[in-house]
């Protein structure tokens, strides 16, 4: 058989080539089977996914790009020793998972997977025992479809049944991917598997891989852990580039427990140079993408893993805030991202995606800094540190990333210049404008996130949140310039008064200038129309806000 692995070179709104493809032949009673499922109905929104996993970007291995369908119990378990003693887990990689082709053609008789006798002579129950017994976890890979990508079995109609094996096999990270669907809607799918899985009463973290498609982010925190947002990658400057292109402006949509998945890591893979595998794992960490390691771990170089084990790397990608960095500025191929962390300091990378070295500078206004006269930059790769009282640069090889982390100051929420959703991290919903009304007064409430013009918020230079743009530009207003708890919080013209300026900090929260209170979702509500407020800062979660 011959695989041929696709990449998507198309924005995340179009549709992906398919992710593997293999000639099959279909019998007619798969057909029969399979035509239940080919119902176009639309699945209602669903409830947010609280399974307590992935609370950072999950960390691991995934066996597909290194060794496509040549996986074994064997491979499983020396990878899991090599990254036992090669600083892999120490540095926080923790699944060990397997991908495609890991199952007989068929279920037996009744009904049930069956993992092929050959390739894993003591069966998933067995290779978890085992990889548990080195403090590691196990993932296994399915299909939303009626087969996976490689033609083996696929879950669709199946799922109750596939889910109760993989935990009766001790299994701890589903990746189910998108190939085989007949055409049945994408939530509909993930949902029910979901459920499934929820109903063995087993923690098993959820990665969808439907390759961005339907718009996957929009409902994706709600049905799994992670969501892959484009096409497969594959091991080559021009594919890691296309991708980070497509995932850096969804930032609005990742937090603890649901993440947006750029695919897994090509580090010493193909022809990446180590100076592009340093800067795909900069860039993964700065975006708060899991990092799942797609090499041979047992057989990796230094470089490789001198790069996948970077501490300092890693603490951005792991930093408790959980926010995914934005992009501050991007000119002829020189990009700025800033990400926030959790106590205060903000991660700068320098990207150059041209040809040639050349000079990238910021500033720590632009990243959201102020209030210091000098502040400390640790380089993440170096570990050199030095100071600077503004601006921030660096000479960056062609294709490389240099990454700052910056210290020093207040932090204002990633920059003067970030426009994009306000995010209420309590109710994982949006601040919007009901109805995408242009009526001034009109009290804004959360609302689940979809990206439109009204929920899209720009922090200005004079500290004021304006949306939509133009002559229908409005502000962020303290109704009536009151002071007091409870003061409602609407759209009004934008007129510079100090009800209208608010200061994003780096706890999280957002204060008025003018009352000091901050802006609360009502009653820790998280339920679509819940109304804002001002409400004395108490820290809870209806009062931590991620603008991005």
């Amino acid at each position: 058989m011959i695989f041929v692995r696709a990449r998507r070179l198309l924005p995340p709104l179009s549709r992906p080539v398919i992710r593997r493809t293999l000639a099959l032949t279909f019998s007619v009673a798969l057909l029969a089977v399979t035509a239940p499922f080919l119902s176009p109905a639309v699945a209602q929104p669903a409830a947010a996914l609280n399974n307590a996993l992935a609370q950072t970007p999950q960390m691991g291995f995934n066996d597909w790009n290194a060794y496509g369908c040549n996986v074994s119990e064997a491979l499983i378990k020396s990878t899991a020793q090599a990254m036992h003693t090669n600083g892999m887990q120490a540095a926080g990689y923790a699944y060990v998972n397997i991908d495609d082709c890991w199952m007989t053609h068929n279920r037996d008789s009744g009904g049930h997977l069956v993992p092929d006798p050959a390739k894993f002579p003591d069966g998933i129950k067995g290779t978890a025992d085992y990889v548990h017994s080195l403090g590691l976890k196990l993932g296994i890979y399915e299909d939303a479809g009626t087969a996976t990508c490689a033609g083996y079995p696929g879950s669709l109609g199946h799922e109750a049944t596939d889910a109760k094996s993989f935990a009766s096999w001790a299994v701890d990270y589903l990746k189910y991917d998108n190939c085989n669907n007949n055409g049945v809607p994408a939530q509909s799918r993930y949902t029910t598997m979901r459920d499934a899985l929820a109903a063995t009463n087993r923690p098993i973290l959820y990665s969808l891989c439907n390759w961005g498609q339907e718009n996957v982010w929009t409902w994706g925190a709600g049905v799994g852990n992670s969501w892959r947002t484009t096409g497969d990658i594959s091991a080559s400057f021009s594919s890691m580039l296309s991708i980070f292109h497509s995932n850096v402006g969804l930032a609005s949509y990742a937090g603890p427990g649901h993440w947006n998945d750029p695919d897994m890591l090509e580090v010493g893979n193909g022809s990446l140079t180590a100076t592009e595998s340093r800067s795909e794992f900069s860039l993964w960490a700065e975006m708060a993408a899991p990092l799942i390691a797609g090499t041979n771990i047992a057989s990796a170089g230094a470089d490789t893993l001198s790069t996948l084990t970077n501490s300092r790397v890693i603490a951005v990608d792991q930093d408790a805030l959980g926010r995914q960095g934005t992009m501050v500025s991007s000119s002829g191929g020189l990009d700025v991202l800033a990400k926030p962390l959790a106590n205060g300091d903000v991660s700068v990378a320098l990207f150059n995606e041209t040809g040639s070295t050349a000079t990238i500078t910021t500033t720590a206004a632009a990243i959201g800094k102020s209030g210091a006269s000098v502040y400390t930059l640790t380089d993440l790769w170096s570990g050199a540190a030095s100071t600077t009282s503004a601006t921030i640069s660096a000479s960056v090889p062609a294709h490389g990333t240099v990454m700052y982390r910056v210290a020093g100051g207040t932090s204002g929420g990633g920059g003067t210049s970030v426009t994009g959703a306000l995010h209420a991290v309590g109710a994982d919903k949006c601040l919007d404008v009901p109805n995408s009304t242009t009526t001034a007064g009109t009290q804004v409430q959360i609302w689940s996130c979809n990206g439109g013009a009204n929920q899209t918020w720009t922090r200005s230079t004079s500290n004021q949140l304006a949306v939509y743009s133009g002559s229908g530009q409005m502000c962020l207003d303290a109704y009536n310039n009151q002071t007091t708890a409870g003061t409602k919080v609407e759209i009004w013209p934008c007129n510079g008064q100090s009800n209208q300026q608010w200061t994003l900090n780096s706890n999280g929260t957002v204060t008025g200038a003018q009352s000091g209170l901050c802006l609360d979702v009502t009653g820790a509500a998280t339920a679509d129309g819940t109304l804002a407020e001002l409400w004395t800062c108490n820290g809870s979660g209806n009062q931590q806000w991620a603008l991005r």
